[in-house]
């Protein structure tokens, strides 16, 4: 009997925590949302394919804007760094997420194909933006608190 409410309660706390989040980062969550979309979808042929290294700048720039969002958003919602905080959902999320799209594409889609140096860049991308966040955006939005 104490199992199946200490699950119950588990679950409750797992639900809880989604909408807090939901609710705290929308926008990032939106932006999670247009990257698996688009990291799972057949594009189209275009002639942006000529263009060498266009497909490492696009992954920079999903990642280092997804990371630039979570840090505007959790900079205007607190006036202080939880590094713990910060780190998990800024650095290590988007990298682990990275990294679990790109194994996915290899592994279970056929016209996508994983491929490690777009893990990089959007390593690159992310670690990009942490600086931006921490160095550029931190002094402006708290600035204005």
């Amino acid at each position: 009997m104490y199992k199946n409410n200490c699950s119950f309660v588990s679950g409750f706390k797992i639900k809880y925590l989604m909408l807090y989040y939901l609710k705290k980062y929308p926008l990032t969550w939106i932006v999670i949302a247009a990257i698996l979309y688009l990291s799972f979808f057949k594009p189209p042929q275009t002639d942006m394919e000529e263009i060498p290294g266009i497909d490492k700048l696009v992954h920079i720039c999903m990642y280092g804007g997804l990371c630039f969002l979570e840090w505007i958003e959790y900079l205007r919602k607190h006036s202080t760094i939880n590094w713990k905080r910060i780190f998990t959902g800024t650095i290590l999320f988007p990298i682990a997420f990275s990294g679990c799209i790109e194994l996915a594409q290899s592994y279970l889609t056929e016209h996508r194909g994983g491929d490690w140096l777009d893990l990089a860049a959007n390593t690159t991308g992310v670690i990009l933006a942490a600086l931006v966040g921490y160095y550029i955006l931190r002094p402006i939005i708290w600035k204005k608190k």
